[in-house]
């Protein structure tokens, strides 16, 4: 195959690979999906995950249940962001389409996070901002994070929130 010709044909199978379905995946299927990437989860994800869920109990709010592909979307946000070395939302509408595509989500939100240090430090930051205090405190259902360090040892977080 020419070179000219390879191009179109590898951006089209890339289209097709992320393409949306309107049925749902469950966690089975996840694994079996070769375009979601799930990263072993770290101690610092856990200790936030489990920072968070205590919080909503505290405040008589049900636990989330994390989820593969919630995590799949945060790891790919955050690398985005590392990439950029830029704290952002950008293509979240991507990432909510996605979910609700393939996660059944009926609504999707996201906190993101740049430079903290621990996991109580960056839960209780959330915790102090009211946009993203209302996320950690929504009506939903899954959720997962993404944490990840750049080259220089900075951690970026992006924290997605879902409802089934």
């Amino acid at each position: 195959m020419k070179k000219p010709t390879l191009l179109p044909v590898m951006v089209l199978f890339a289209l097709l690979s992320f393409s949306c379905s309107t049925d749902s995946l469950d966690e089975t299927t996840n694994n079996a999906n070769s375009s979601v990437v799930v990263p072993e989860t770290k101690v610092i994800e856990i200790e936030i995950l489990e920072l968070i869920n205590d919080y909503r109990l505290s405040v008589g709010l049900n636990p989330l249940n994390n989820m593969n592909l919630i995590k799949s979307q945060a790891y790919g946000h955050t690398d985005y962001m590392i990439d950029h070395n830029n704290v952002s939302h950008d293509n979240f509408f991507q990432r909510k389409n996605y979910l609700i595509n393939n996660a059944g989500a009926n609504a999707v939100s996201e906190n993101v996070a740049y430079g903290f240090t621990s996991a109580e430090s960056v839960v209780n930051a959330w915790l102090n901002s009211p946009g993203h205090k209302e996320n950690i405190e929504g009506d939903f259902t899954d959720f997962d994070i993404s944490a990840e360090k750049n080259d220089e040892g900075k951690w970026f977080y992006t924290n997605i929130f879902v409802k089934k």
